[in-house]
């Protein structure tokens, strides 16, 4: 074999050695793990001077320059000696060289598409796993299960107003010719604009949904059409999660094969949530404005189609304002789509709308709903459907007995240590039109006037002394006061004297505790038990000689009750919240008979009884609640400890007990009954009674005409009226949706009172339209001037131009020492 020579046109000897290097350059493979161990030792960055980091930055690039040299330097030997060996081999090795690296790129080349394969396809196995897994778990067994609520319970007051509601509202179901065309505009262009353009999923929607999202830097925009949505509230949970959107769409999809457009619209409309627990369009239509779907005007469609988004967040019953910003979106959206012009859009701004319940039940009035809602469920069980209950609640009185409370306790609960107080007044037929439960229901909804038992004190005597009449003592007889001792008990007198002989009216009006324990032996504990039974006391009673003296625990309502069948001799009366009941149809349910057949049973016993609780109130402990030209009668009741106190009386009108203590039964700083609890009771009364002489049985079409000219001229006033839940900045003068509203009449006051009107005005509307005079506006809650009311409860005076209404309110206020007349001020 000979060695092949090399042509005439190749140069002789060694020849540069680049194409091997350039194949294989060594430097390339040396250099970084050098270069990493130089690199190690330079300090990290803050550590030691600028000077110092140069030093080291230098020294490593001249290292690496003398690296990258010496191992050049050794490749070049290298190749020189392979070529010096291989000869005339060196050429075929390097095309083989090149063929290697050809075929090892190309093979990378595969690996790597066969791995985006892979990826690729895996990928799609796992997305068909999930849409598989999605669709088999499909809800196939008839959807959602809801669970059962109660029906809806609207409470009318005893003149009609509506002023609570409970429950959920079901409706009825509406069909294509109960909806407006105005109506099903308004959710298509707020919920989905493309809704009779698409098949159950909108691309589009989503994309822009996520473009303005995106923008917004938050949730903005759903890309749920009407379909989806449906979708999810016939068949599907809330839940966020890509499983259940895949649901979503299948079963929209589904859907879209299945029924109409319109079909599906209206489905959505008998199935959406639309806040203040009404389902469906009609349960809102009536819920919010007493109105079938049909009769929606188009400001009220608007506003209903707006709640679908933020149903809790905008009901108008707690979110008036957001109600009606979230309407105007609604009305531009429906001018954007061309479903309405722009005149109409801004005409049905300009209309304003009535809700049929009052933003926010008045917090107080919860503690009589709930009473209602239970005398409901006793009278008709499970009924099922709406229902409306007209009330016996006169919601002036209410208004009035909250007031006194929240006053009273405000200027004498810390001094005497009180924090809770509890007020039920009942009309002669056993009516309750007022009741306060405790001082603050939103703190504590345990209602202290029909739950709470506490110990009666002094207030038992009333069953000790009419048993001790009907077997024959008189008001005049005499009896003795003295030391005492029934087995081991020993009752002791308040002052801890002795009066001796006494009379039998006497010693009831200065509540004498040793005549009391006297009389009950002589009668017998069982008597005295039989008699309070037979006047409405339901407690478990202990025959104890002590139960004269009200060691027994009670409840306020029974006892009014009791007190009630003294003054009315009336023993079949009966506490009762319910006038009549009627369902969704207007049918009624339940109508209260009329007056109960009356049931005397005392005799003339029930006379003499009469003569000592008015002694009570005329000479007694209970002088603290007479009523200047008002015949009244009561009684005072303390318990050991001052841990109770309580008064219970009455007048031709009404029969009112109070009580006042602690939840914790802490003693109270020595109040007793004939203190705070006779004062809360005269506060009342002095204010209920003229409104009780004026004739509150009109009708409330007569009421709306005679007594509400004002809010006529409200509604006439338009743009002008300001209507919102204010903020106080004094007692004559509010803040209402940035609005700044002087009220008429009144010279305002800051402090203590512009913090108890705050207290009362928190959470209600309050409706402002310009006074006749200039500068101020008249103001109302309900059918109320809200400037006599403030200036009837002393906080504020009247300016010198009030009205004869306000001046007689500041009369009032000032003859009863309120407020700003109290003593001191």
């Amino acid at each position: 074999m000979t060695t092949p020579t090399p042509t005439s046109d190749e140069p002789s000897g060694p020849k540069p050695q680049r194409d091997i290097l350039s194949l294989a350059d060594p430097a390339q493979t040396l250099a970084p793990s050098r270069f990493g161990r130089l690199a190690a030792r330079v300090p990290p960055a803050g550590r030691g001077t600028m000077e110092e980091g140069r030093r080291l930055a230098k020294r490593a690039m001249a290292r690496t320059r003398l690296m990258y040299a010496g191992a050049l330097r050794r490749a070049r030997a290298a190749a020189t000696r392979a070529a010096t060996v291989l000869g005339p081999w060196r050429e075929p090795i390097i095309r083989g060289a090149a063929c290697v690296g050809t075929g090892v790129q190309r093979l990378l080349g595969r690996i790597r598409r066969r791995h985006a394969l892979i990826v690729a396809g895996s990928f799609a196995v796992l997305l068909a796993l999930i849409v598989g897994y999605s669709i088999a778990t499909l809800p196939l067994d008839g959807g959602l299960q809801v669970d059962p609520t109660p029906s809806a319970l609207v409470v009318e007051a005893d003149g009609g107003e509506t002023f609570a509601t409970r429950g959920v509202f079901k409706g009825t179901k509406v069909t294509a010719a109960d909806v407006p065309a105005h109506l099903a505009q308004a959710v298509v262009s707020i919920e989905d604009r493309r809704f009779y353009s698409h098949h159950g999923v909108d691309p589009w929607g989503i994309l822009r949904a996520a473009w303005r999202n995106w923008q917004a830097s938050g949730t903005r925009e759903g890309g749920s059409t009407i379909t989806q949505q449906l979708a999810r509230l016939m068949f599907l949970s809330p839940d966020q999660n890509l499983r259940r959107k895949i649901q979503e769409a299948v079963i929209s999809l589904w859907l879209e094969r299945q029924l109409s457009k319109e079909e599906i619209l209206l489905r959505y409309l008998n199935t959406a949530y639309f806040g203040s627990g009404a389902y469906g369009v009609d349960a809102a239509a009536r819920r919010y404005f007493a109105k079938a779907t049909k009769e929606l005007s188009l400001a009220e469609a608007a506003m209903l189609a707006g709640l679908v988004r933020a149903p809790s967040q905008l009901a108008p019953t707690r979110n008036l304002g957001g109600a009606k910003e979230r309407a105007d979106t609604v009305l531009q959206a429906m001018v954007d789509t061309g479903a309405i012009t722009s005149e109409q859009a801004e005409a049905a701004r300009a209309e304003p709308v009535n809700l049929r319940v009052p933003p926010e039940t008045p917090p107080g009035t919860n503690y009589f709903v709930d009473t209602a809602a239970a005398d409901v469920r006793r009278l008709l069980g499970g009924a099922s459907g709406d229902l409306t209950l007209r009330s016996t609640l006169d919601l002036e009185l209410q208004r009035l007995a909250e007031g006194v409370i929240e006053r009273r306790l405000d200027a004498e609960g810390r001094q005497k240590n009180v924090s809770q107080a509890a007020l039920v007044a009942l009309s002669p037929d056993g009516a309750i039109r007022a009741l306060v439960g405790g001082r603050d229901y939103e703190a504590s909804q345990f209602n202290r006037a029909t739950q709470a038992r506490r110990q009666a004190g002094s207030l038992f005597k009333l069953f000790v002394y009419l048993a001790a009449m009907q077997k024959g003592y008189e008001p005049q007889s005499t009896v003795v006061d003295r030391p005492t001792q029934i087995g081991d008990w020993e009752p002791q007198n308040a002052n801890g004297r002795f009066r001796g002989s006494v009379s039998l009216r006497n010693a009831f009006a200065q509540s004498i505790n040793t005549v009391a324990a006297q009389l009950a032996d002589e009668v017998g504990i069982p008597a005295v038990i039989e008699t309070a039974k037979r006047l409405g006391v339901q407690s478990e009673l202990p025959a104890v000689p002590s139960l004269a003296l009200g060691s027994a625990e009670v409840t306020l309502v029974e006892m009014t009750r009791a007190y009630a069948a003294v003054a009315t001799g009336n023993l079949a009366l009966e506490p009762y919240t319910v006038r009549s009941i009627q369902g969704t149809t207007q049918q009624a349910l339940f109508t209260r008979p009329g007056a109960a057949p009356r049931t005397e049973g005392l005799g003339g016993s029930r006379m003499a009884m009469l003569d000592l609780l008015q002694a009570v109130v005329r000479e007694g402990t209970g002088k603290a609640a007479r009523l200047p030209n008002v015949p009244a009668g009561g009684k005072t009741g303390t318990t050991q400890e001052y841990r109770d106190a309580w008064f219970i009386g009455f007048t031709p009108d009404l029969i009112v007990g109070v009580w006042v203590g602690n939840d914790d039964n802490a003693p109270m700083n020595k109040v007793v009954g004939g203190d705070l609890p006779a004062e809360i009771w005269r506060d009342f009364l002095s204010r209920a009674t003229p409104l009780l002489a004026k004739d509150k049985r009109q009708a409330p079409a007569d009421k709306v005409a005679n007594a509400d000219p004002e809010s006529s001229a409200a509604s006439a006033a338009g743009a002008n009226v300001v209507r919102g839940v204010p903020e106080v900045m004094d007692t004559g003068t509010l803040a209402i949706r940035g609005t700044i509203v002087r009220l008429e009449g009144i010279q305002g006051e800051r402090g203590t009172l512009a913090r108890q009107l705050a207290r009362f005005l928190r959470r209600r509307e309050v409706t402002c339209a310009p006074s006749d005079a200039p500068g101020v506006q008249r103001c109302r809650i309900g059918n109320y001037n809200l400037s006599a009311i403030i200036l009837a409860a002393g906080g504020g005076r009247a300016t010198p131009d009030a009205s004869e209404e306000l001046q007689a309110a500041e009369d009032q206020a000032r003859s009863a020492r309120l407020g700003v007349w109290r003593r001191g001020r």
